[in-house]
């Protein structure tokens, strides 16, 4: 056994049941039982607010939040011990009696284009529509390619690829990740590079939320968590929590982590991707909160704040 802390006959994890959602629920579980297989580890299908509400845009109807309050009156009840997220989906501030406690190692945290017709976002026309559910994407693809129609594209990964099979949409921007997951990469027909669409915080990374105040159940979980990804959602998760963390602000962050070094880029914009600010800094990645306020800060000397005010004037 891995932990010295007393393995439980039993553990629940609470999950969205989107398919995505129960294949990293399924990972999690599959994890945990490598590690511990005298436990018996349970999945809680949930659906939650965020899927249900599919007509409006995150940023209208009360953002991230939307996908994890279910979970988190799941264990409040005890009626799960753990809930399995996609880190971009989770709060920047977690209500009280909550915690992170595990990290697991990042699959793929690019964009993805995709479409049955066009191979890359150069090939597009003008006028076709291209469908996004994230306002930071909305931005950077604004910013560059502003002869196309943005319009918002809601519900879980298959209810959007149906969507573009329908013909609703020339392409869509998915999260690779997702993709790679479900064992659908044959759908991606270009990676947008960081470059050219800087990843949202934590994206492509999955997290473990639990109720707080569980010692035992972090020391069970500790195995599973990546050191590198953990340090580096930690200083992207620091930069949009500088800016209010919710999806109604187009806002990215991301780092990379190499021999101990840290490299963390951001960018905040207008939705319409006329207005942007970035910037980047390096540190040591063992101290990822001060280089993502380094990073803030310096968003901020770019009059971060009136392009955010900005947004508020005039939200997508």
């Amino acid at each position: 056994m891995v932990s010295k802390s007393p393995v439980p006959s039993k553990l629940i994890i609470a999950s969205r049941e989107s398919r995505l959602a129960m294949w990293q629920a399924e990972h999690v579980r599959a994890r945990l039982l490598a590690l511990y297989p005298d436990c018996a580890v349970e999945i809680l299908g949930m659906t939650t607010r965020g899927d249900q509400i599919l007509d409006r845009t995150l940023s209208k109807v009360g953002g991230k939040g939307l996908f994890v309050k279910e979970l988190e009156v799941a264990m409040a009840e005890g009626h799960a011990d753990l809930a399995v997220h996609s880190l971009k989906d989770v709060p920047m501030d977690l209500p009280e009696g909550f915690e992170l406690a595990t990290v697991l190692e990042r699959e793929d945290p690019r964009d993805a284009f995709v479409s049955n017709d066009y191979a890359s976002l150069d090939a597009l026309p003008a006028g076709a529509v291209l469908g996004t559910s994230s306002l930071r994407r909305q931005a950077l693809i604004a910013a560059r390619y502003p002869h196309l129609v943005i319009q918002p594209l809601r519900g879980n990964l298959d209810t959007r690829l149906g969507k573009l099979d329908r013909g609703e949409y020339a392409a869509i921007i998915l999260a690779a990740a997702g993709l790679k997951r479900l064992g659908l990469p044959q759908r991606i027909r270009a990676l947008i590079e960081p470059e050219q669409s800087l990843p949202a915080p934590g994206q492509g990374a999955m997290a473990i939320e639990i109720p707080a105040g569980r010692p035992e159940l972090q020391a069970l979980l500790a195995p599973l968590n990546h050191t590198a990804t953990a340090q580096a959602v930690t200083a992207e998760r620091t930069v949009s929590r500088t800016f209010g963390g919710s999806c109604q602000i187009p806002l990215a962050a991301f780092a990379t982590v190499e021999d101990g070094v840290m490299r963390l880029r951001a960018m905040v914009a207008t939705p319409d991707g006329k207005r942007i600010a970035t910037a980047e800094a390096s540190g040591t990645a063992d101290a990822p909160e001060a280089l993502g306020r380094q990073v803030a800060e310096a968003l901020q000397a770019q009059d971060a704040a009136a392009i955010l005010a900005a947004c508020a004037i005039n939200p997508a």
